[in-house]
């Protein structure tokens, strides 16, 4: 699948303010994704980059990072008032934020724009006073403090990032990827996302309400000698989510998922439950949504097709789910998002 999109769009301005102390890793992999995306040029040929790129910091110069060497940023945060999306990286728990910097994304709020803060860089917004009266996470790691020192944030435990108007928090790591596709989705559609995920090996994007690991980490933690002395039954259930992703035009059932898996049905809900934080049945809807959203925007297929090829089965189950989950009917989802023909 290509990742390039229609033309004749402006490349959205996305500055990055970096507050010491930093993760690169937070930094580097969401200008990759982000990176990617590109418009359709002349004859079908990759055109500019779909998402102008920018990072900035309070202070130019050497930046401090988590780990490992520091980074060269050259550009102070003047440039933050151009900017489509302010993304905020770093900080750490406690943030050192002044008052410029807290006017800066203050500003830049009230001006509209998007604003996107992931992992620590939560805190920096949550200092600028810009996440009060509104739903937020972090990395699952500080979200006690996040809730302790920030009592007028609605803390959300169980999420992989959180979007509230316009402002996003996600956790970092891979989280950041997920936020990034998600901003893809909401700009270029469901084709883009799918495409910018491909080129990460992201696999079929995660819902923002898929859980932290933490639940994980602290079930085993507390598992007790007897049970760590019974045969494993802890494997992954990717093999089985990616079996099941091929075959979205197939009917399948709970039994269908579970015989793949090698385990009962009420295991695998556990496990599904666990690692997505869905069942498999709603899992499953959720891949076939996207499926129909990539064909309708991608293909002149016709409703008929679009709900048998996404495993929808007819029109009418396509247009219900797809007001339900997408908030539109398909016909004018394919309007909005549909490339002009012959790209």
């Amino acid at each position: 699948m290509s990742n390039t999109l229609q033309p004749a769009q402006p490349p959205h301005r996305v500055v990055f303010v970096v507050v010491p102390p930093v993760m690169a890793h937070d930094l580097s992999v969401a200008q990759a994704v982000l990176g990617d995306v590109r418009t359709a040029g002349a004859a079908g040929a990759a055109g500019q980059g779909a998402y102008d790129l920018r990072v900035t910091t309070p202070d130019p110069g050497l930046v401090e990072t988590v780990a490992g060497p520091e980074l060269v940023i050259r550009d102070g945060l003047e440039h933050v008032e151009a900017a489509d999306t302010v993304f905020v990286i770093g900080g750490g728990a406690r943030p050192d934020v002044d008052d410029r910097t807290a006017s800066v994304l203050r500003t830049a709020a009230t001006a509209g724009k998007r604003i996107v803060g992931c992992c620590t860089g939560v805190f920096v917004l949550a200092r600028a006073g810009l996440l009060d009266g509104r739903r937020a996470t972090t990395h699952w790691h500080v979200l006690d403090q996040l809730a302790r020192d920030y009592p007028r944030v609605t803390v959300e435990r169980k999420a992989l990032y959180v979007e509230d108007g316009a402002v996003l928090t996600s956790a970092g790591a891979a989280a950041v990827i997920e936020v990034c596709l998600h901003l893809i989705r909401s700009d270029h559609g469901a084709a883009a996302a799918a495409a910018a995920g491909d080129l990460a090996v992201a696999g079929p994007a995660r819902s923002a309400d898929h859980p932290q690991p933490a639940a994980a980490a602290l079930t085993a933690s507390t598992t007790s000698a007897a049970s760590r002395s019974k045969p494993r039954t802890d494997r992954t259930l990717a093999a089985t989510r990616a079996w099941a992703h091929e075959r979205l035009s197939v009917p399948m059932a709970l039994a269908d998922l579970a015989a793949h898996a090698k385990v009962s049905e009420r295991t695998l809900t556990r496990r599904f439950h666990t690692e997505t934080g869905l069942s498999p049945l709603q899992w499953l809807l959720r891949q076939r949504i996207d499926r129909a959203r990539q064909l309708l925007e991608t293909t002149d297929l016709t409703m008929d097709r679009v709900a048998e090829h996404s495993g929808l089965g007819s029109p009418d189950s396509l247009r219900h789910h797809f007001v339900a989950h997408v908030g539109e009917t398909p016909s004018s989802y394919r309007t909005r998002w549909r490339a002009p023909a012959g790209l």
